[in-house]
């Protein structure tokens, strides 16, 4: 892997491949070898990137004390400007797939494509009255949960939450994959954990009806409904939006049906207007 310095840390990142540029940006308390199964398959074409975002994998803890979309996103900016990238494809999963919209809304004509991963607007997946969000917050409770049981049991209890609304293996629906999710879980720090959660919870996306980027969201079957229904807005959001649903898959889509999403993956990138 390789480093990056920024004020205020170290974003590490690798490269595999060459050719048109395809950074992968994965899911909140996670790392870059989540898209293990995409830089195999398409290294031998593009010039796959992937990074491990701030509080994550190698880049682990970085200096401020809080964390939003926005800040992974200026990473993400400052990642193309030390490689010198052009008309780069962006691949995000669920937290990365915000990092990619966030991007989208800033530059609504410099990616050459963008494919979203178990795509999520907002946290909670649900509109809230307005100005209301921080009075509902859920850090003090997470706070309180990370501190008497810790990253793992924290996430296995949102995990039980979610699957209590939707009756179905909402993560994953297999096993190893999250096994893996949760020794990734478990690799985090407290602090760390609380600040990935806040900058999910705290983020507030933007109309993406400027943006002419071609977008191909891809969700698995057991998603829950109301992410796959902010799923199906964003779509019709953007222009030039596509949408598929892969059978067999919960919210770790490109990992549950590693084939199947690299097959929506490439026929996507193979249309004129995404390559």
């Amino acid at each position: 892997m390789a480093e990056l310095s920024l004020d205020d840390g170290t974003l590490w990142y690798e490269t595999r491949g060459d050719g048109q540029p395809l950074v992968c940006i994965h899911g909140g308390w996670m790392n870059g070898q989540a898209w293990t199964p995409q830089v195999e398959r398409f290294a031998d074409e593009y010039q796959v990137i992937t990074l491990d975002v701030r509080g994550h994998g190698r880049t682990a803890a970085t200096e401020p004390n809080r964390y939003s979309i926005e800040l992974f996103t200026d990473d993400l900016e400052a990642l193309f400007s030390e490689l010198d990238l052009e008309e780069p494809i962006l691949c995000g999963l669920s937290l990365g797939s915000m990092v990619v919209q966030e991007f989208l809304d800033r530059h609504p004509d410099r990616a050459a494509g963008a494919i979203l991963g178990g795509a999520v607007r907002s946290m909670p997946p649900m509109d809230l009255p307005s100005g209301m969000k921080p009075f509902l917050s859920p850090l003090p409770a997470l706070t309180t949960s990370l501190s008497m049981t810790g990253t793992k049991a924290t996430f296995r209890s949102m995990l039980s939450s979610i699957r209590a609304t939707t009756g179905e293996q909402w993560l994953s629906v297999n096993p190893d994959v999250r096994t893996t999710a949760m020794e990734a879980v478990g690799d985090i720090s407290r602090d760390e954990f609380r600040k990935v959660f806040g900058a999910l919870y705290r983020y507030e996306p933007s109309s993406l009806s400027h943006v002419e980027t071609p977008t191909l969201v891809i969700h698995g079957e057991q998603e829950a409904p109301l992410v796959k229904r902010q799923g199906r807005d964003l779509v019709s959001e953007v222009t030039g939006g596509e949408h598929v649903e892969l059978a067999d898959s919960g919210h770790l889509v490109n990992q549950d049906r590693p084939n199947a999403f690299n097959s929506a993956t490439a026929a996507f990138l193979d249309t004129d207007s995404a390559a």
